[in-house]
């Protein structure tokens, strides 16, 4: 689970420490920014493999597009980035002779965006390796694995287990905006157009106790920290989504931008160094993160 420092409850609910404010300057520097056009954008292969390391350096910080989803990346009380990857990047780049990290936050879905329009240096939100997503940046090896679960009313009364019981039986699914999940509960026969897309876990959580959806669709971390304490709903079984039959790992990294594999190749060497020495698990446990999640999965093998 997250530490309590970090995650506290109102009225209810369990809420990340972002306040509005944060959020909207985060959207408000992204909008601003796509707004300019491209004149403020280097071309991508202006230097091969990349500068933006040493630039860091220079400047002394790396900022870090976030989305606000607990316990991967989020803002705590005080203001400050915090969740694995943002804890994960303050290590790795202070090796790196970066000091400062500084978060921007914006919705999940405009991590990749951003990142290529440069509001902000790297991606550090626990973002899934997909295919897909590879095609539009150069991934770091995974940091976790994680199996998905469900957000469900209590007792299961529609005992699912997997995303096809959904399918099945007609049930309205849950998820949130840009998730990995939708694919798979798409490939599993969830009609695209009937999937209930939602801010983030909390609101699943929401849509969930109030009727309006069967179920959610999350990692299992995420399910299990946002149901806690809750008498209304309880977090199915984690399962590994099976695509065309091949079972579908969700291992979330940092993603840079596909010009700078100098700056990717530095952070892999040093997250390497992390997993060997066991670090990277001590980084990760106050957020719930075991054992069972670490992996030696690598981008290449993912994309």
């Amino acid at each position: 689970m997250a530490p309590p420092t970090r995650v506290f409850l109102q009225n209810g609910r369990r809420e990340s420490g972002l306040s509005r404010r944060s959020l909207l300057t985060g959207l408000a520097v992204f909008g601003g920014l796509a707004a300019t056009g491209c004149s403020r954008v280097a071309a991508e292969d202006a230097v091969e493999g990349g500068d933006l390391l040493e630039r860091l350096r220079e400047r002394g910080t790396v900022k870090v597009g976030i989305a606000s989803e607990p316990p991967f990346g989020y803002i705590d009380d005080d203001g400050e980035p915090t969740g694995e990857a943002p804890e994960i990047a303050k290590v790795i780049f202070a090796r790196l002779g970066v000091d400062n990290v500084e978060p921007v936050p914006v919705d999940f879905s405009a991590l990749i965006p951003g990142l290529k329009a440069q509001v902000f240096d790297v991606v550090s939100a626990g973002m899934y390796i997909m295919p897909e997503r590879c095609e539009q940046v150069l991934f770091a090896d995974p940091d976790y694995q994680m199996p998905d679960s469900f957000i469900v009313p209590a007792g299961n009364p529609n005992n699912i287990t997997k995303y096809e019981d959904i399918a099945e039986q007609g049930l309205t699914m849950a998820t949130g905006q840009a998730y990995a999940e939708i694919e798979y509960a798409v490939a599993a026969g969830v009609p695209r157009g009937e999937i209930l897309i939602l801010p983030d876990q909390v609101a699943g959580l929401d849509a969930v106790a109030q009727g309006r959806a069967d179920a959610f669709a999350g990692t299992n971390v995420t399910v299990m920290d946002v149901v806690e304490g809750n008498s209304r709903v309880e977090s199915t079984e984690p399962f590994v989504p099976i695509v065309d039959g091949e079972p579908q790992y969700g291992a979330g990294a940092f993603a840079f931008r596909p010009s700078e594999r100098n700056l990717r190749d530095a952070f892999n060497e040093e997250l390497h160094k992390l997993k060997r020495s066991g670090e990277l698990l001590e980084i990760m446990a106050p957020f719930g993160f075991t054992e069972a999640e670490m992996t030696e999965l690598t981008a290449e093998e993912l994309c």
